[in-house]
């Protein structure tokens, strides 16, 4: 689910203080795009998951990010009403659990 060998590679390239920035930047951003999904706003669909899959890949949301990549290629393929959006959030969620449940172990 989550790419730990990335999360530490991240956190090594921005350092401490820089790596809490980037996740609360990450989590702010990613959940403002949750949101206009939720609302049920498609309008921009393949745009979306497109930086949600590349947000997800930067902070080891690997398992986000695949199913974002699904979605996009929907999307972009006039299949953007079969997207399972509800599995893109529940993955999103789980990720974001297991992700602050144990990034503070990161030595």
């Amino acid at each position: 689910m989550i790419d730990w060998p990335r999360v530490r590679e991240l956190k090594e390239e921005v350092g401490d203080d820089g790596f809490e920035e980037v996740i609360e930047l990450f989590l702010e951003e990613v959940e403002d795009v949750i949101n206009k999904l939720k609302s049920g706003d498609r309008s921009q669909l393949e745009q979306d998951l497109h930086f949600l899959k590349g947000s997800a890949l930067n902070l080891g949301f690997q398992e986000f990010s695949d199913l974002c990549f699904q979605g996009e290629r929907m999307a972009a393929t006039g299949q953007a009403d079969a997207v399972d959006l509800t599995r893109v959030m529940s993955s999103y969620t789980a990720s974001k659990t297991s992700f602050l449940q144990n990034v503070r172990e990161l030595a």
